[in-house]
C-alpha cells in the first residue's frame, strides 16, 4: 500500500495545486482531484484495486501524509495499515496509522468523511470529447517548452495552433515579448480553433514519470495521461481565454 500512496502524492500534492483527494473503492480504485480554480482536473484509477482502501474517503493534507512517507523512521520494517471504526453501521476507514520498527515512533494521518468529501470535492463529470491530435511528446519537446516558458515569466498561458502540420505552441502576442517553437511534428488532424491553456500546470504535469500522452481537443480540451504503472492519471484541463 505505500507505493501506491507514495505514487498518489507524487501525482497530485508534488504538481503544487493539487491538495485534496478523494478516494473511491468500488470495483476499482478511483482518485479524483480537482485545483481550487477548476484549472484541472483529476481522474485516475488504479491498475489493480487498492483492498485496503474500502468506500468512499477524502485525503486532506497531503503535505503532512507526504512527510510521513518520507520519514527515516518509516523507510525500513515499518507498520502502514489502515484503521477502520464503525459509523452509521457501516465500517469506514478513519486513519492510516504509521508506527515504525522499534514501536516508539507513531503517527495517525486522518482521512476526510465521505459525506466532507463529497461536499467539498464534487465529482465533475468529463462528457468525453474527439481529441483531434494525439501523441506521446518527446523528452525534447517538454524541454523546449521549459525553455520558452523560462523565457516568458511574465505570460499565465501558452496558446496552441497546427501550422503545416505541426502543432506549434506560443508565448506572448503581437504587442509584447513573443515566442513560439514546434511542439509535436506531422500531427494528422488540423486544429480549427486556437485555444490557450496554463503554462506552469502544464508543464508540471508534463514533468511526471511515467508514459505520458497529450491529448487536445477542437472543443476546448487538454487531457494530458501519466501512466506510472502503478496507476492511470486523466488530468482535464479545459481551455482558458487569453
Amino acid at each position: 500500500m505505500k507505493d501506491v500512496l507514495q505514487d498518489i502524492v507524487a501525482h497530485t500534492h508534488s504538481l503544487g495545486f493539487l491538495s485534496l483527494v478523494k478516494i473511491s473503492n468500488e470495483e476499482q480504485t478511483k482518485i479524483e482531484s480537482m485545483a481550487e480554480d477548476r484549472s484541472v482536473i483529476l481522474n485516475a484509477n488504479t491498475n489493480s484495486k487498492v483492498n485496503e482502501f474500502d468506500g468512499v474517503f477524502g485525503m486532506p493534507n497531503l503535505d503532512k501524509l507526504a512527510l510521513h512517507l518520507k520519514c527515516p523512521e518509516y523507510q525500513k520494517d515499518a507498520k502502514l495499515n489502515v484503521v477502520t471504526a464503525e459509523r452509521n453501521g457501516k465500517t469506514v476507514p478513519t486513519h492510516i496509522h504509521f508506527e515504525n520498527a522499534g514501536g516508539d515512533f507513531k503517527n495517525d494521518y486522518r482521512f476526510m468523511s465521505t459525506e466532507i468529501i463529497n461536499e467539498k470535492l464534487k465529482s465533475v463529470k468529463f462528457k468525453g470529447t474527439a481529441w483531434e491530435v494525439e501523441f506521446e511528446p518527446s523528452i525534447a519537446s517538454v524541454q523546449r517548452f521549459k525553455l520558452q516558458a523560462a523565457a516568458h515569466t511574465e505570460e499565465t498561458v501558452f496558446t496552441v495552433k497546427t501550422e503545416n502540420n505541426n502543432l506549434v505552441f506560443y508565448f506572448g502576442d503581437a504587442n509584447s515579448h513573443a515566442g513560439s517553437f514546434i511542439f509535436q511534428s506531422n500531427v494528422d488532424k488540423e486544429l480549427q480553433n486556437a485555444w490557450s491553456w496554463p503554462i506552469q500546470q502544464v508543464m508540471s504535469i508534463l514533468n511526471l514519470d511515467g508514459k505520458v500522452t497529450l491529448a487536445i481537443s477542437d472543443a476546448g480540451a487538454m487531457q494530458i495521461t501519466v501512466d506510472s504503472g502503478i496507476a492511470q492519471y486523466n488530468y482535464i484541463l479545459p481551455a482558458q481565454t487569453k
